[in-house]
């Protein structure tokens, strides 16, 4: 299992907590559990989230692995220009 922090505006999309614990072994298993777990995870992830594992930003790497003793965030996409 994966400790996921979850950041601003997604925490009401899983319950209003500042983490969750999903199993995955890449970006992309850990995104897909949390859609799976929590269903308003869906939608912000098909809109786009930035992960950051171990202080680095993911925005489009989905296939990067992360370990149970990584230090994971998710937060929503950061957009403007």
């Amino acid at each position: 299992m994966v400790r996921v922090q979850v950041w601003g505006s997604l925490k009401p999309a899983i319950g209003g907590d500042d983490s969750v614990e999903v199993e995955g072994e890449t970006i992309n298993d850990l995104l897909k559990a949390l859609s799976e777990q929590y269903p308003g995870m869906a939608e912000a992830v098909r809109r786009g989230v930035s992960v950051t594992v171990n202080g680095e930003m993911y925005a489009n790497a989905v296939m990067v692995p992360v370990k149970p003793d990584d230090e994971v965030f998710i937060l929503p996409k950061l957009v403007g220009g």
